[in-house]
């Protein structure tokens, strides 16, 4: 390694090492911190953020990334990868990033507080505020068509508004119709999901959610699962990723399916090539891959009937007086009910889609100048009416109740939707690759699926793209139609219909 090559990752690791102490200040202020420190927490994120964005854009990063003469193949995509960061990230003023550290800070707390009391109008000046500076974000990174691209491409590098509008809108279009022919089934299976509101102690939902969790493979000695008003996973180094549930007592789902989303994020982050470590590559690729891996893991591994052939016994073990009446297959079933809702988290995965696309409408609008802050409940409603047939009661189960947009992560959403998409091209290529994952899945023999992924997806961290890994793995790009067929075979055969 050169010399010049050598000062460049040193001082990467340091901006690396700064990101992730306030990591650790936001995973803190989600899990432990007290309600009367926020203007502490929101000082002192600001303060790391903007001395790891002046560190990152001088003058020294630029003259060191100029002279750097990489040899390895890990040294060239590093040498490739900052690059590009370094000339987006000089385009934004660190007082911008400060600004936007501090707002986002007094919006989580804030957000938390409207959501409680069920009034958005706490909320709404901290939105308006948010939405001013990623206009300002997007306005300084650039775009070609749409603001919104900018803050798209952060999350999904290559993709653009109109992309994700084609593609959602031709999703939409095979989607309504599924949806209704499963509303207007034999009235008998809707029904079923009711079991999962029967009484479930916490303390068992913790056993049985984490047995889970280190059984597919999330490695507790490099991670610990907390508790937060949403779930999440923050990754503080390779060997410390951190994830969140939320346990319902009388909704067994929540808990369950929230820690298997999050352990698929967590294991695509411990599964990053240890040489990566300390430098920008160790990440995911892109938010569409990795919520492959969270949706892979919680629906084609967590809710399939192999699963709960292998787990249920053990299940009815912890939960004897709310399952004594159950097999597993009615418990298969309750899982996969299906009927829009208007909670995205504790939403099907039929109907779930729809919820990103109404999110994705709001953001357009956002970001676009057409929607106020102020106007964004009755907008909510209305789309919610439109694409699932409902309409929220409160504002609670409506526009607040995501994170998201109080952390500042707009452009965002669509990825969760095209993490659905990859995720049925994954399993469809492992299958390939390994033969029955069913049959894996109810040995709950999970190391050679979690082998697979670690070599065609986790390794790379941010080597490659998502498209390249699609295409090194699947044959092809980002495709629709495989997560469509698993949907019409799946529930098709669960409601028995022909979809």
């Amino acid at each position: 390694m050169t010399d010049s090559l050598a000062a460049l990752k040193a001082r990467l690791a340091r901006i690396k090492d700064l990101h992730a102490a306030a990591a650790v200040l936001d995973w803190d202020q989600e899990t432990m911190m007290p309600s009367g420190s926020t203007e502490a927490r929101a000082r002192q994120t600001s303060t790391l953020q903007e001395l790891a964005h002046e560190l990152f854009t001088s003058d020294e990063t630029g003259a060191l990334l100029e002279i750097a003469v990489p040899g390895t193949e890990i040294e060239k995509d590093l040498v490739r990868v900052v690059t590009d960061d370094f000339r987006k990230a000089r385009r934004i003023p660190a007082d911008l990033v400060a600004r936007f550290a501090r707002e986002t800070s007094l919006a989580r707390e804030g957000w938390q507080a409207a959501r409680q009391a069920d009034e958005f109008d706490r909320f709404e000046p901290h939105l308006a505020r948010i939405v001013d500076l990623c206009v300002e974000r997007a306005e300084a990174l650039g775009y070609k068509e749409s603001r919104y691209d900018a803050l798209i491409d952060e999350f999904e590098p290559g993709m653009t508004t109109a992309g994700i509008t084609s593609v959602f809108g031709a999703l939409r279009a095979e989607l309504v119709p599924i949806v209704r022919a499963i509303a207007e089934a034999n009235p008998e299976h809707q029904t079923t999901a009711r079991v999962l509101r029967r009484h479930f102690p916490v303390d068992r939902q913790r056993v049985f959610a984490e047995k889970a969790m280190a059984d597919i493979g999330y490695d507790f000695r490099c991670g610990r699962q907390d508790e937060s008003s949403h779930p999440f996973t923050t990754s503080f180094s390779i060997t410390d990723v951190r994830v969140t549930t939320r346990y319902e007592i009388h909704h067994f789902p929540s808990a369950l399916f929230g820690s298997l989303h999050e352990a698929g994020h967590g294991m695509y982050e411990q599964g990053i090539d240890p040489e990566l470590e300390g430098t920008p590559l160790a990440d995911g690729t892109s938010l569409g891959m990795h919520e492959s891996q969270s949706r892979f893991w919680e629906n084609q591994v967590g809710r399939s009937r192999a699963f709960w052939d292998g787990r249920f016994p053990s299940l009815k073990d912890l939960f004897p007086a709310a399952l004594q009446d159950q097999t597993a297959e009615s418990f298969w079933r309750a899982v996969n009910h299906v009927a829009p809702s208007l909670i995205r988290v504790e939403a099907d995965e039929v109907t779930y889609n729809l919820h990103i696309m109404l999110r994705f409408e709001i953001e357009k609008q956002l970001i676009g100048g057409t929607l106020k802050a102020k106007d964004v409940p009755e907008a909510w409603n209305a789309l919610t009416t439109d694409f699932l047939g409902l309409t929220p009661p409160n504002d609670a189960d409506g526009c607040l109740q995501d994170i998201h947009w109080s952390s500042g992560i707009l452009g965002y959403f669509p990825t969760y939707a095209l993490g659905n998409l990859m995720s049925a091209q994954l399993w469809n290529a492992a299958t390939r690759d390994l033969g029955d994952l069913d049959e894996l899945v109810r040995l709950g023999e999970f190391a050679p699926i979690l082998g697979w992924m670690r070599k065609r997806v986790h390794r790379w961290g941010r080597r490659r793209t998502a498209n390249e890994i699609l295409q090194e793995t699947t044959g092809g790009g980002l495709d629709a139609e495989p997560w469509l067929a698993y949907v019409r075979k799946k529930y098709g055969g669960l409601y028995g219909l022909e979809l």
